[in-house]
């Protein structure tokens, strides 16, 4: 049987979310793929991490919708890279996208903090 625990401590990312924090962590200035997934991996003390699998289909996608642009460069080892950079429409995505996950931490934070006695059906 194969352990399962290095996954136990694993935060599940919900759908959308990791559009957002793409689009956040290139604030931050353009990054080739590695970097995107390293910099969320730290940001988020080592709590998120972004597999190959998700990462570049979500860079593919944000680029056909126009919310980021790519170019070839060379990176820190001087290895030919992808870099990829927000544009203003992804920077306008971005703000509409951190209004509604705000929205729904409050919505979500308000039912954790419901006592059992609270709540009516």
């Amino acid at each position: 049987m194969i352990s399962k625990e290095p996954y136990r401590n694993r935060i599940e990312l919900l759908q959308g979310t990791l559009d957002m924090l793409i689009l956040q962590s290139l604030q931050w200035g353009p990054q080739h793929g590695y970097a995107l997934s390293q910099a969320i991996r730290l940001k988020s003390s080592e709590a998120l991490q972004v597999e190959t699998g998700s990462l570049y289909p979500a860079l593919h996608r944000l680029e056909r919708q126009g919310w980021v642009r790519s170019e070839w460069g060379v990176t820190e080892s001087k290895q030919r890279a992808r870099f990829y950079s927000i544009t203003a429409a992804g920077k306008t995505q971005l703000s509409e996208d951190h209004g509604r996950w705000r929205q729904m931490v409050e919505a979500i934070d308000a039912i954790m903090q419901d006592s059992p006695s609270e709540a009516k059906p």
